[in-house]
């Protein structure tokens, strides 16, 4: 048994490390990046608004991984701080294929996750999250409320606000 265990710990250290080490930020871009510099690459935003000090922009018809989504990007005082996009999925079979496309990419990305969605997949909604040194994901979907597939980034500073750890 405590061989198997150290062979255990050997085979997930390094994907634990690699977790820890994985470059977070949002849409290719670092956080603290400033809003001029963001709209300067991505373009002008169909709507921006603010809300408790930072400043939100909301872009439409955006892709990500395959699939139309809107994104609404957050900017502090400090520059880039998150942001969170929401899949365009209208049918039960749209949310599951998008939900389980992103998720494969993020854990090929970050690595496995302890939270998933195998367990009591009946009692609540699908779920994944990454609590990384350098940012926080967390990707979600309840296909019994039909809301669609949403997938959050928010930098360590805004992480702690927001979860207070």
């Amino acid at each position: 048994m405590r061989k198997l265990f150290i062979v255990f710990a050997l085979l997930i250290s390094p994907v634990l490390f690699a977790q820890e080490d994985a470059d977070v930020g949002f849409h290719n871009f670092s956080w603290g990046t400033s809003m001029q510099d963001f709209t300067a690459r991505v373009g002008t935003p169909a709507h921006i608004d603010e809300v408790n000090g930072m400043q939100s922009l909301v872009y439409d018809n955006m892709i990500v991984s395959g699939y139309q989504a809107f994104m609404v990007v957050y900017f502090s005082q400090n520059g880039l701080e998150g942001g969170t996009y929401y899949f365009h999925t209208f049918s039960y079979e749209e949310l599951v294929n998008c939900y389980t496309d992103v998720q494969s990419e993020l854990i090929d990305k970050y690595g496995p996750t302890l939270l998933s969605d195998i367990i009591f997949r009946e009692l609540r909604p699908y779920e994944t999250s990454w609590n990384l040194k350098n940012g926080y994901i967390y990707l979600r979907v309840n296909t019994r409320l039909n809301e669609p597939v949403t997938l959050w980034y928010s930098s360590p500073a805004l992480t702690r606000i927001l979860l207070g750890s």
